[in-house]
C-alpha cells in the first residue's frame, strides 16, 4: 500500500473517532467544564503538595524503621545474651 493511502486511512480514522466524540457522556463533560480560577488551582497544588509530602514520610519512615531498628535491636540484644 502507498504511505499516501496509509496517511489518509489514519487520519479518516482519526476525524472519525473526533466525530463520535461530540455525541454521548463523553461530550455532556466536555461542554460542562471550565478553566479553573487561580483561587481553585492553587487549592489543587496544596493539596497534592500536602498528598506527596505525607506519602513520602510514610515511605522514609518505612525506611528508617528497615534500616536502623534491626541494627538497634541486634546491638542491644546481644549485650544482654550470655
Amino acid at each position: 500500500m502507498d504511505i499516501t493511502k496509509e496517511t489518509l486511512k489514519a487520519q479518516s480514522k482519526i476525524e472519525h473517532q473526533l466525530q463520535t466524540i461530540t455525541r454521548g457522556k463523553l461530550a455532556r463533560v466536555l461542554k460542562m467544564s471550565r478553566k479553573p480560577d487561580m483561587e481553585e488551582y492553587k487549592k489543587t497544588i496544596l493539596i497534592t503538595l500536602a498528598g506527596m509530602v505525607l506519602i513520602g514520610g510514610i515511605g522514609f519512615s518505612i525506611y528508617l524503621c528497615f534500616t536502623y531498628i534491626p541494627q538497634f535491636f541486634h546491638d542491644y540484644l546481644n549485650l544482654f545474651i550470655p
